[in-house]
């Protein structure tokens, strides 16, 4: 991977008591991970080292991705592979459908890697992904975490079509830090998206990560600009530097600021905010639906 080495400041492997992860064990979480291996099937979870895959393992819950596990992007936060990623295959749509029914999942979150190496950097395989679940797994509750699809919102329409119930889209981080965090996406066209979700009535959903270097401002603008284009809800999570290579981690931010921006964000009027330490997108996603 082309990851770029920033000086350090913090040591990233010195984790505060407050970020002490259990790790995933218990019959669900052999369940899920047997079947996630029997069917070759990728997770975020485990390719994106989210520190609560024990706990939603635990619980019988995955994010899968779609698209393969290749992304074509190389963000400096992402323990994501990045390189030249193989064709789409239909079978991992048909591979994931038959997992959610067999783990008896009730609500689910997919997402994907970049592919911008395709026309249409994937969008119709996001689409016939949802519309597959929709027909097979009729009762089951759905967020879907969308790329920015290179800003293209006629590519961004083809998942909208498909009428998942929450549409999400991360920020990561602030305005500032966008070009030195991200890789290709920048900070206005990922609100444009946001904007574009918001519009079409289902309801929008964006996470930024702290801890990169942020100041309490930016985070507060944050937050007001995720509001001006209609994001109802939001996560705020600690970074979490997977190696070396990747950004360096500035600070970490104690669970009672995470509350402090938790409670500024509902005052903001954001539906649902899920701000602490461990937060992901994906975390307790099943109650952002209501």
């Amino acid at each position: 991977m082309n990851k770029k080495t920033v000086p350090e400041t913090v040591d990233f492997r010195r984790k505060p008591e407050w970020l002490k992860i259990k790790l995933p064990r218990g019959f669900k979480t052999s369940q899920v991970v047997g079947l996630l291996n029997e069917r070759n099937l990728h997770t975020i979870c485990s390719s994106g080292m989210c520190p609560n895959r024990g706990e939603c393992w635990g619980n019988g819950t995955a994010t899968f991705m779609i698209g393969g596990n290749i992304c074509t992007r190389s963000c400096k936060f992402c323990n994501v592979a990045t390189g030249r990623p193989g064709p789409l295959e239909e079978k991992e749509l048909e591979d994931i459908v038959d997992s959610v029914k067999k783990l008896k999942l009730r609500h689910i979150v997919i997402t994907s890697v970049d592919r911008d190496d395709l026309p249409d950097c994937g969008a119709a395989h996001w689409a016939q992904m949802i519309r597959l679940l929709r027909k097979e797994c009729p009762d089951v509750t759905m967020e879907v975490l969308i790329p920015d699809f290179k800003g293209r919102m006629e590519l961004v329409d083809m998942v909208i079509a498909e009428k998942p119930d929450v549409i999400s889209h991360n920020l990561e981080t602030v305005r500032r830090l966008t070009p030195e965090v991200r890789c290709f996406a920048t900070y206005d066209t990922s609100l444009n998206v946001i904007r574009h979700i918001a519009e079409s009535g289902i309801r929008s959903k964006s996470g930024i990560m702290l801890g990169l270097g942020e100041t309490r401002e930016e985070i507060l603008e944050t937050m007001d600009d995720l509001r001006s284009v209609g994001c109802e809800v939001m996560t705020i999570g600690q970074y979490l530097q997977p190696t070396k290579a990747h950004y360096q981690l500035q600070e970490y931010i104690t669970p009672e600021t995470f509350a402090e921006y938790g409670e500024i964000g509902y005052k903001k009027g954001f539906r649902h905010v899920e701000s602490a330490p461990l937060v992901r997108s994906s975390y307790h996603a099943e109650k952002h639906v209501l």
